[in-house]
């Protein structure tokens, strides 16, 4: 085992968790990361004795590795994996690299939208219940530096269809599948059935003592179950009032969580913090996970109904001279913009653009329509935001700053009215990522 090299590719946080948890293991490591490494990670590194380079990927050190450990950013066309592919050397995961060494429960959540409430729901619960629990995965620390450092019994981990792709042994004892909707298709030679299959990796290896927790009102989901032989427990839920066996659903405003024909678990949905349809879902299957985890209904209630949501998700900001504006940064795909408007009780100046993956707007438009006065575009390149909607709103205007989309939308708004920033797209033209645009926003919001 001493020789055997291991390769990790990318410096961010999945990456050096990944390097410090192999090298703890003894491990030959090698780091690489094509950009250059911040001076903090590169102390770090070179405290833990953990040999890197920056700014190159060195082929013929990085294919003499037994097992290469890739940061989920860099995508299968990148020249450095194509080689790896063609000479045959494994790549997997931090996730899948992590769990070799851990016999802590998995909770897995996975979805096109709403992983990242969810998964903080749930660990939320499961705090608060007072359970040793981590939480990780795209969320909180990296998983491979918590198996190295801590010892929980339980981790929570949010799980990107790019992290699943790299996973094959890896087994998620619960495993919850949100929702599937069109998002990175680029990633995925713009073929949907190939993004439904790297959702459903959640559930590989699962056998029939593990619950498998999914959207029961979810066409994708669904058709993807017909292909598949999954033999964990299953546990459906719905906005319908459609009683399972084992699953949840929604009757005269109450949700109903059964998980056995003598366990059922009422609440009612104008309880929960999360408001909204889509929360109501994200809610649903915390509670399901909470309940098939033995935990006591009187935490379940109270963390239902204290959990105060993540920054950057339907957040509210402030209300200056009567106009309310929120920060939904982190809706960077057209389905989370859908669930933004949906749940919006007033007029909308909507802030949308950035980085289009392929987005297809149709399904805004009937929202748009309805709620939205006004589109304020930040982005570099917004034609298509343009040629979507220019026949359903009689304003759409450019801007190129946070600052400037909060001051046009400002002077935009009546009173009564919300500002929302839901760009549907990336960040990465204008912004460092989703949170630096979040709280450029909220920045201009305050110098108003």
């Amino acid at each position: 085992m001493m020789n055997k090299k291991i390769v990790v590719l990318g410096a961010g946080e999945s990456g050096l968790g990944a390097a410090y948890l192999a090298k703890k293991k003894g491990f030959d490591v090698f780091l690489s990361d094509i950009g250059m490494i911040a001076d903090i990670q590169k102390n770090k590194l070179t405290a833990w004795g953990i040999e890197f380079e920056e700014g190159k990927h060195t082929e013929a050190t990085i294919l003499t590795a037994t097992e290469v450990i890739k940061s989920p950013g860099i995508p299968d066309s990148a020249a450095i994996i194509q080689h790896l592919i063609q000479q045959q050397i494994p790549i997997i995961s931090e996730i899948e690299f992590a769990a070799r060494y851990t016999v802590a429960k998995k909770i897995c959540i996975t979805g096109s939208n709403g992983k990242s409430t969810t998964t903080m729901l749930i660990y939320h619960i499961l705090k608060k219940a007072g359970l040793n629990v981590g939480l990780a995965g795209n969320i909180g620390k990296s998983f491979a530096y918590q198996v190295a450092t801590e010892n929980f019994d339980v981790y929570v981990l949010e799980l990107s269809s790019f992290m699943l792709d790299n996973m094959f042994d890896f087994k998620a004892e619960i495993a919850v599948l949100l929702n599937i909707t069109p998002d990175h298709l680029d990633r995925y030679q713009y073929e949907m059935k190939k993004y439904i299959d790297s959702k459903f990796r959640i559930v590989q290896n699962q056998t029939a003592t593990d619950c498998f927790i999914f959207c029961e009102d979810d066409a994708a989901t669904v058709a993807g179950l017909d292909d598949r032989n999954i033999r964990s427990k299953r546990y459906p839920f719905t906005l319908n009032n459609h009683p399972f066996a084992q699953g949840a659903w929604i009757e005269n405003e109450q949700m109903i969580i059964q998980t056995s024909p003598k366990d059922s678990f009422t609440m009612s949905i104008r309880d929960l913090s999360l408001q909204g349809k889509h929360n109501v879902y994200n809610s649903m299957a915390s509670t399901i996970v909470a309940k098939v985890s033995q935990i006591r209904e009187e935490t379940i209630r109270e963390s239902l109904s204290d959990f105060q949501n993540i920054p950057h998700r339907l957040e509210f900001v402030a209300k200056v001279a009567d106009v309310t504006f929120i920060n939904d940064s982190k809706a960077t795909n057209v389905n989370s913009t859908w669930f933004a408007l949906e749940s919006m009780k007033n007029e909308v100046i909507l802030i949308l653009g950035g980085v289009d993956k392929g987005n297809d707007y149709s399904m805004l438009k009937s929202l748009v329509k309805d709620k939205v006065k006004a589109i304020v575009c930040l982005g570099k390149n917004n034609n298509r935001i343009h040629e979507a909607f220019e026949g359903d709103v009689e304003v759409i205007v450019n801007t190129f700053s946070a600052n400037d989309a909060v001051q046009v939308a400002y002077h935009l708004a009546q009173k009564g009215d919300t500002v929302l920033l839901s760009p549907a797209c990336a960040s990465f033209d204008l912004f460092k990522n989703y949170e630096d645009r979040g709280e450029q926003f909220k920045q201009a919001v305050t110098e108003l």
